[in-house]
């Protein structure tokens, strides 16, 4: 990181301590401790429901926040993950030094860090998240030589608020609207500032389609999308933007959702996440023509495991009323170039010649030769805000790997290209494989792959249980089709899984 990267970082513990937030130790946590005069540590980790939970320290002194810092602290695992039995479930929680970052909501002067868990004999805690997706990453760059796995995820949600009746946007035309017709622009904004200061790397922000009204109530439908990043950055970012958007919601006094559904005939909530492979700081998606043999690679593996890829992204029963066609989310499986219909989307790049759009656009500037490889990434569009996010990532990681391993995964790849809008052509549609349409389904293709997942340790065994369990618990395997097109009952269900991940 430069020193103008540092100067420039909008998280002002990388700007006091000049240093980039990888390489933050405990000396630098004190030292933060001591300048801005922290009164509170919250320990903060993910559970099964995806959602952070929080261990709160008032700090002593020194000595102490040392202490809490070295040693961390036990917590019972069998309430935050409950495939672990009550009788053997003391975990460890150690924070991660360079997740710290300044809590924006509290009145005094708080620093939050990530943990990450460990068994009684001090080892990771095989089944635990982020250490899952710690495994995947490891397991990848030594299957591909030291390539890297990077991704970027766009967090869609809504915010349900009393209607108001001046300036309403029209009904599901809400994309890229500004105020006074996006309501929550402003809220938008402050989260993002909110996200940046705690490390979140953030491209941009819009308002998104979505836009209805409900009786008394104005539902509004935006966006924040981050810039790819290593694969447990990411994760993190993901997670403390999630908490931090609810958190300023709830000052707002309205309602932030991430679910995948919210009514009927109208945009649900995606979580596309954006991939990109690299070696040394060059993107192995870009090859002389057009996409590498190391993109169809990739695509081939989440291709193949597509399915039970949603054990991991598609997490209740609201997830499969959002797979549906004609509303801009994924119901078979195939990839195309800037297609929206398609599972898998590689978004417009900006090839050879680009740079000449600047000077076409600003006649004073000159024409400049720059290379936009770095900007090229492949997007799966079917996971939600129901995902836990570091299981996710972790899953996606390993089909990414399992594409390397594949027997003619280049081919593999091709025959899955469409180039059509799938669902205005049957016969394309009728060639192609479909996603599972409930949680049970998706329990069965988890089944069905699990060997992928468990190789090499990456997915524990009892995690995968746990999580097939959980998923046909929910006795969805026919309820889309009961109840898909009935509102109120859709409505009700909603409700039940409003704030899920």
């Amino acid at each position: 990181m430069t020193h103008e990267q540092i100067q420039f970082n909008p998280n002002p513990l990388v700007t006091f301590l000049e240093k980039p937030k990888s390489e933050f130790t405990k000396k630098d946590i004190l030292k933060v401790i001591e300048e801005f005069q922290i009164e509170m540590i919250n320990f903060r980790y993910l559970a099964d429901d995806g959602r952070l939970k929080t261990l709160n320290f008032v700090i002593q002194s020194l000595e102490h926040a040392d202490e809490v810092l070295t040693s961390g602290e036990r917590v019972d695992g069998s309430s935050l993950f409950p495939y672990l039995e009550a009788g053997n479930s003391d975990l460890y929680v150690i924070p991660r030094f360079r997740t710290a970052f300044l809590d924006p909501f509290t009145k005094v002067p708080t620093l939050d860090l990530l943990c990450s868990f460990y068994t009684k004999d001090g080892e990771p805690f095989a089944m635990a998240p982020e250490y899952t997706l710690q495994k995947a990453g490891r397991a990848f760059r030594e299957a591909t030589g030291g390539m890297e796995f990077e991704v970027m995820g766009e967090l869609e949600y809504y915010v349900v608020a009393p209607k108001e009746e001046n300036y309403l946007p029209a009904d599901q035309r809400g994309y890229h609207e500004s105020k006074p017709f996006c309501k929550f622009g402003a809220f938008r904004t402050e989260a993002m500032r909110m996200i940046a200061a705690a490390g979140g790397e953030i491209k941009y922000g819009h308002s998104e389609v979505g836009n209805f009204t409900h009786g008394d109530l104005m539902y509004e439908q935006n966006e924040i999308e981050f810039l790819p990043t290593r694969l447990e950055d990411a994760a993190d970012q993901l997670v403390i933007a999630k908490w931090m958007m609810r958190e300023l919601a709830y000052e707002y006094g309205v309602t932030v959702t991430f679910a995948p559904k919210i009514t009927v005939g109208k945009a649900g909530s995606g979580m596309h996440v954006h991939t990109r492979v690299s070696l040394d700081g060059k993107n192995m998606y870009v090859g002389e023509n057009g996409l590498s043999d190391v993109a169809m690679k990739t695509m081939a593996g989440i291709l193949s495991l597509a399915g039970s890829l949603t054990a991991f992204g598609n997490t209740n029963p609201t997830s499969y009323f959002r797979l549906v066609p004609h509303q801009e989310a994924p119901t078979n499986i195939c990839w195309g170039d800037r297609n929206r219909s398609a599972m898998v989307r590689v978004p417009l790049g900006w090839n050879k010649g680009c740079g000449n759009m600047m000077a076409h656009c600003n006649p004073l500037e000159e024409n400049e030769e720059v290379d936009f490889s770095r900007k090229q990434t492949i997007e799966l569009r079917t996971p939600d805000g129901s995902a836990n996010i570091y299981l996710l990532l972790a899953g996606m990681t390993v089909a990414a790997r399992h594409g390397f391993e594949m027997e003619n995964a280049v081919q593999y790849a091709k025959d899955r290209y469409v180039s059509v809008n799938i669902f205005e052509h049957e016969d394309v549609l009728a060639k192609l494989d479909v996603l599972p349409d409930s949680c049970a389904a998706s329990a069965d293709l988890l089944e069905r792959d699990r060997a992928v997942y468990e190789q090499d340790g990456i997915f524990a065994p009892a995690l995968i249980d746990g999580i097939i369990k959980e998923l046909r618990a929910f006795d969805d395997r026919t309820l889309r089709a009961e109840i898909g097109k009935d509102s109120e009952k859709t409505l009700d269900l909603v409700e039940r899984f409003l704030h899920c991940g």
